[in-house]
């Protein structure tokens, strides 16, 4: 979108207008978009904290282009793999020492480096890791692109981290929450991020949590407008049988039907103060705490990425106080659980939006292209048997 975008700016405004963007850093960047654009600068952040520091960064390089008259050097390069988006986080390694590396990188001489991650659940051929970078002369973008390029190369293996099954993640933050340290265990629910096209309600995780009688638990948020309704027509302190989530487009996601506990009722108006929301008002709709023996259930009507623990909060729900918490998300709750956490884990429930990019029914990504750190490779024949027309499969992905 944004490559038409410039497309169509570049034809308004003729080749001697200075165009500088401001990017995601999980941008699919295609070469016609570097090459209509002057000056291009991409978050470094995940969680992404860092937005207008990039329009800062982006607007820095405009107005060296204008002060100086003349458009800098620039060096595209497309890298080898994709990776998983919980693992594409900033805030462990090797994504940590990877975005580390851009200052130093600006420093040998680069006016600006730019790392973009990609974003894996993209099926073109522009799908994929890339690095910018501009400098004064073409030799100087050039070396800094390469060296961008080589040291994403370098941390292929690096990318290799832990995931959970649903009942492996409960029982391991079950035993982690009776070591030392204080604060949950956080378990990310990443197959279900409404951020990646997840719905935030399927029930992998949920019934995980009541099968191994968890205490001092929390998962949030379940989208779900009728058990939300029925607490409210109920009120706080009713007891009754509710049929909570569920995705009809997964196998074996049905509601869980269990009897629950209405402990609070919201209206759903929130302001999430941490750093990924920054403060901004969320109106989820009528909302509910609902108890499930030691375990409470944040339930919504409308839909939005937990990634602030206000979003627990409004429901009466503690999350400080509890010792295991399970948020649909894949990073950007990092930024505003990761203070009060014990430990953060990655759990693989059944969810719309594959962990492993080489589970998506891809066709259109270039050739050679890895699909996830040391994994498969795109090809002809991969993408003919994830064709409807040639009994390949039909795109719905079973996990």
């Amino acid at each position: 979108g944004e490559g038409e975008i410039a497309r169509q700016v570049r034809a308004l405004v003729g080749p001697d207008v200075p165009i500088a963007a401001a990017l995601d850093l999980h941008g699919n960047i295609s070469e016609e978009f570097v090459n209509t654009v002057d000056v291009l600068a991409g978050f470094r952040t995940y969680p992404h904290i860092d937005m207008a520091d990039t329009g800062a960064a982006a607007a820095r390089l405009l107005d060296h282009v204008m002060q100086t008259g003349t458009r800098p050097a620039k060096a595209f390069r497309r890298m080898s793999y994709l990776v998983p988006i919980p693992f594409q986080t900033t805030d462990m390694q090797p994504a940590k020492g990877l975005y580390e590396n851009l200052t130093e990188v600006e420093a040998q001489g680069a006016l600006s480096a730019s790392l973009f991650m990609g974003f894996p659940a993209a099926d073109i051929a522009d799908c994929g890791p890339t690095a910018v970078a501009y400098a004064e002369t073409q030799a100087a973008a050039d070396a800094a692109a390469d060296a961008v390029a080589d040291a994403y190369a370098a941390a292929e293996s690096e990318f290799d981290n832990d995931t959970f099954t649903p009942d492996a993640a409960v029982a391991y933050a079950a035993r982690a929450a009776k070591g030392a340290g204080q604060g949950p265990v956080v378990i990310a629910d990443t197959q279900d991020n409404p951020g990646a096209g997840g719905v935030s309600a399927t029930t992998g995780m949920l019934r995980a949590l009541i099968d191994a009688d968890a205490q001092d638990a929390a998962i949030g948020l379940i989208v779900d407008p009728h058990s939300a309704a029925q607490a409210h027509e109920l009120g706080e302190g009713a007891r009754a049988v509710f049929r909570i989530g569920g995705h009809p487009g997964l196998p074996d996601d049905s509601p869980v039907e269990v009897e629950a506990v209405v402990e609070m009722l919201s209206e759903g108006k929130v302001k999430a103060i941490g750093p990924y929301y920054g403060g901004t008002m969320l109106d989820l709709g009528p909302s509910a705490c609902l108890r499930i023996g030691g375990v409470r259930v944040a339930v919504s009507t409308r839909i939005a990425q937990m990634a602030d623990r206000e979003m627990f909060r409004f429901v009466g729900i503690a999350p400080e106080m509890q010792k295991i918490l399970v948020v649909k998300s894949s990073t950007h709750f990092r930024a505003d659980f990761t203070p009060s956490a014990r430990e953060i884990i990655v759990a693989r429930a059944p969810g719309p939006m594959p962990f492993d990019p080489a589970d998506l029914p891809f066709t259109r990504l270039r050739e050679g292209l890895r699909l996830s750190p040391n994994g498969p490779v795109f090809g002809a024949a991969r993408a003919a048997a994830a064709r409807p027309d040639t009994g390949g499969s039909t795109g719905g992905v079973q996990i």
